[in-house]
């Protein structure tokens, strides 16, 4: 394990003593690299960052912060809690696990045995829709020999993925692994005993680790509406095409993209630094940065992202 759980504590109730509850932290730490939204994992991708929070920490969060830049040699941005819950499927007799979104940049992450960025894509492949939707239509067999004649589980297929003229709706993450874990479609729902069904494409991950980064990458893609935690994952100065992609590669669809250069200027959310790219491949851009202001001057409202249907 690594440095990250609260060691196991023992209460006495009445002089009785209970049975030791184990308190887990799990780091989601997110970076976007050349268009591409990844993960930190360790095990070589097999699980996220966790472990027991350290004495020394005054909190949780602190003792998130000192793990992730002690990984990655650079300050985790952006951070908040994302669920506690208690989970059956560890040793410890009684467990809770916290876990955490982190934003940052992506870096060598050598200090752990095992440690990788991979990813998102990697474990939930169906949730990419920038080059099409073939990834989400090849799930569509399996689950409907799941919903066979069942018309409420034809209902739900058809309302998360898309079908039946549907729409597609980017930030139901959790629920479309969760009907996928249903019908027996992932390798994590088959510890419990054989499925016949095939399984569908994507990384499996130990224990809940997968179920968490679904709850991670739903949350950040409702957040990238209406918080600027975007430029979290961009450097100092960038361009207006980095700054697109960067959403696209998180929202897995294409951006309209004189809509959202229209919908950036009118929020004020950037302005220029009078640089330009070193115009190596094609012609120089200009060069932005945010312009952190537009949270002193108002409260940032957010709007619906310029998608690409």
């Amino acid at each position: 394990m690594s440095p990250l759980a609260a060691t196991p504590t023992d209460a006495r109730q009445g002089g009785m003593r209970n049975e030791p509850v184990q308190v887990e932290l799990i780091a989601v730490l997110v970076a976007v690299t050349d268009g591409d939204p990844r993960v930190l994992t360790i095990e070589s991708g097999f699980a996220l960052p966790s472990g027991p929070l350290e004495s020394g920490h005054r909190s949780l969060q602190s003792g998130l912060r000192a793990w992730v830049e002690r990984q990655t040699h650079h300050p985790l941005g952006y951070a908040e809690q994302l669920y506690t819950f208690a989970d059956q499927q560890r040793d410890a007799a009684r467990s809770i696990s916290i876990s955490y979104l982190g934003l940052s940049r992506e870096a060598a992450a050598a200090e752990y045995p095992g440690a990788i960025w991979r990813s998102w894509y990697e474990y939930f492949p169906w949730e990419d829709r920038r080059q099409g939707v073939a990834a989400a239509e090849a799930l569509l067999p399996g689950l409907a020999v799941w919903a066979r004649e069942d018309a409420a589980r034809h209902l739900r297929v058809s309302g998360l993925f898309g079908g039946a003229g549907r729409g597609w709706n980017e930030e139901l993450v959790l629920q479309r692994y969760e009907l996928l874990w249903e019908a027996g479609l992932v390798p994590e729902a088959r510890r419990g005993g054989a499925v016949e069904m095939p399984l569908v494409p994507g990384a499996e991950m130990t224990h809940d680790h997968r179920r968490i980064l679904a709850t991670a990458i739903a949350r950040l893609r409702a957040k990238i509406k209406y918080r600027p935690v975007v430029f979290e994952l961009l450097p100092r100065d960038f361009t207006l095409l980095e700054l697109q992609q960067t959403m696209e590669a998180l929202a897995g669809q294409s951006l309209h993209k004189p809509n959202f250069r229209r919908l950036i200027e009118q929020q004020e959310l950037v302005e220029e630094t009078g640089k330009f790219t070193s115009g190596l491949a094609g012609r120089p851009a200009k060069l932005f940065r945010f312009r952190p202001a537009v949270l002193e001057e108002r409260g940032f409202t957010g709007t619906k992202l310029p998608l690409v249907r």
